[in-house]
C-alpha cells in the first residue's frame, strides 16, 4: 500500500515526514522533481546529510544538474519510485512518498498521462520563438489554438507555454483535451509497478492558513539567501557543461540566475522569488483539491508534533 505526505511548499512536510519515519521505521521516497539534482540543496530545501543519514532518503542527488544529463520526466520518476517502494516491500520496510510535486503523484497513483511524448524539434523550434519575439507571443497563438490551456497557463511560463504548443503541433488536439481524459478516470495500471493495479493509497494533505503560510514562504526565502542561495547558483552556472533547462528554471534559481545576469537588483530578485512561491503553493492546493479519497489535515494551530502524530495514526493504523 502506498502511504503519501503531501502539501505545498514551506507547509512543513519534510519536519512532519520526519518524525513519521522515525516512528513507523520508514523510509522516505521524495516526490520532489527539483532535489533530485546534485548540488541543489539550498534553493530546493533539501533534507540535511545529517538527516538522511539516520533516515534513508531515496530519490534525493540522483542525477547532475547539468544540460547534458537530459532531465527527468515523470514516467521515468513513476518507474523509479515503484522499484524502491516495491523493493523495501520485499524487505519487510514501510515506505513513505514525500514532496509537493503534484504531477509526480497523481503519476504515481492514477497512472500516467496518456499523452504523446516530447518532440525536442518542435520544442527547440518553439523556443527559438520565444527567444525572437517573447513568451508572450507564444501564450497568444496558444489562446487561439487552446483557449482552455491558456486561461491556466500564465503569460510567462515557457515551459508550460511550449509543451502546451507542442502536443497541439504534434497530434492536432489541445493538451487540455488530452488532460481532461486522463483526469476523467483512473487509470487501471500504473507503469513501474510490473502491470498491476493501481496500489491502494493512504494520503495525508498537509493544510495551513493562506496568511500563515505566506509567511512562511517569506521566512523561508529570507532564510535561503542567507544560507547562500546565490552563492549557490553563482557555483552551479559556472560550470562548464552548464546549467540543464528544468534546473534553470526551478523556483529560486531562475530568479538569481537574472540577478546574476544585471538583469535585476538581488532585492528585486529576492521579492521575485517571493512572489512566484506564493502563486507556486497557490497552484499546489489546486492541484491537491483534485486527490479524491486524501484526508487533509490542518496543521496551524497543532505543530508539527501533533500534525505528526496524527498524520501517523492515518498512514500507519
Amino acid at each position: 500500500m502506498l502511504k503519501i505526505l503531501t502539501g505545498p511548499t514551506a507547509v512543513g512536510k519534510s519536519s512532519v515526514a520526519i518524525q513519521i519515519a522515525r516512528q513507523a521505521g520508514a523510509e522516505i521516497v521524495s516526490a520532489d522533481s527539483m532535489q533530485i539534482y546534485r548540488g541543489m540543496d539550498i534553493g530546493t530545501a533539501k533534507p540535511s546529510l545529517e538527516t538522511r543519514r539516520e533516515i534513508p532518503h531515496h530519490l534525493i542527488d540522483i542525477l547532475d544538474p547539468w544540460s547534458a544529463s537530459g532531465g527527468y520526466s515523470v514516467g521515468r520518476y513513476v518507474q523509479d519510485a515503484a522499484e524502491i517502494i516495491r523493493g523495501l516491500e520485499s524487505e519487510g520496510k514501510e515506505s513513505l512518498v514525500v514532496g509537493g510535486t503534484a504531477l509526480y503523484i497523481k503519476a504515481l497513483t492514477e497512472g500516467l498521462f496518456k499523452g504523446p511524448g516530447a518532440d525536442w524539434g518542435i520544442r527547440q523550434e518553439l523556443e527559438g520563438v520565444a527567444r525572437e519575439k517573447g513568451v508572450h507571443y507564444l501564450h497568444g497563438v496558444l489562446a487561439e489554438v487552446d483557449p482552455a490551456s491558456a486561461q491556466q497557463i500564465q503569460k510567462g511560463d515557457l515551459r508550460r507555454v511550449v509543451r502546451a504548443l507542442e502536443v497541439y503541433q504534434k497530434t492536432g488536439h489541445p493538451i487540455s483535451s488530452w488532460q481532461q481524459e486522463w483526469g476523467g478516470h483512473y487509470s487501471s495500471k500504473v507503469q513501474g509497478f510490473k502491470g498491476s493495479s493501481v496500489p491502494a493509497t493512504l494520503m495525508v494533505i498537509l493544510s495551513l492558513d493562506r496568511r500563515e503560510l505566506y509567511q512562511r514562504i517569506e521566512e523561508r526565502v529570507e532564510r535561503m539567501f542567507q544560507e547562500g542561495l546565490v552563492e549557490e547558483v553563482r557555483r552551479l552556472t559556472a560550470h562548464p557543461l552548464g546549467l540543464g533547462r528544468q534546473a534553470r528554471e526551478a523556483l529560486g534559481y531562475a530568479e538569481v540566475i537574472e540577478y546574476l545576469g544585471g538583469r535585476m537588483t538581488l532585492s528585486e530578485a529576492k521579492g521575485l522569488v517571493k512572489r512566484n512561491t506564493r502563486r507556486f503553493a497557490k497552484r499546489q492546493m489546486t492541484w491537491f483539491r483534485s486527490f479524491t479519497g486524501a484526508v487533509r489535515l490542518e496543521i496551524e494551530e497543532e505543530g508539527s508534533e501533533e500534525a505528526a502524530k496524527r498524520a501517523m495514526e492515518i498512514l500507519y493504523p
